[in-house]
């Protein structure tokens, strides 16, 4: 009988294979997405140090919201974290949709964190 694999797992090894060409410095940070059902969570990440920059979620206190997992909570945390990382005078970034398609919520932030002054 054949199994199903779990979506989670392909994602985690589209994510590894995009993560072999996709290197944050510390002049071109790495801006990683994670979604879940409820929440969206963004950091921007300098991989030479292993250290997170700055990072945004729906959990935030800042980020006033009714439900963190549509669209509009990404667009917030998109913002946020675009104007946090331009605070600590980043501009641009190198952008980790963490394995998940270019569509909907992820591509609601990537497009929000543009409109606030990143460049990827």
């Amino acid at each position: 009988m054949l199994r199903k694999q779990d979506k989670n797992a392909l994602r985690v090894k589209r994510h590894h294979r995009a993560r072999k060409n996709l290197i944050g410095t510390a002049a071109r940070p790495r801006l990683n997405v994670f979604r879940s059902l409820s929440n969206i969570y963004a950091q921007v990440i300098n991989d030479e140090n292993g250290t997170t920059i700055v990072s945004a979620s729906t959990k935030d206190k800042d980020i006033k919201l009714e439900y963190g997992g549509n669209i509009e909570a990404a667009k917030a945390v998109g913002a946020a974290v675009a104007k946090l990382a331009l605070e600590k005078g980043i501009t641009k970034v190198v952008f980790d949709r963490g394995g998940y398609i270019y569509h909907g919520r992820v591509a609601a932030l990537a497009e929000a964190a543009r409109e606030a002054g990143l460049e990827f």
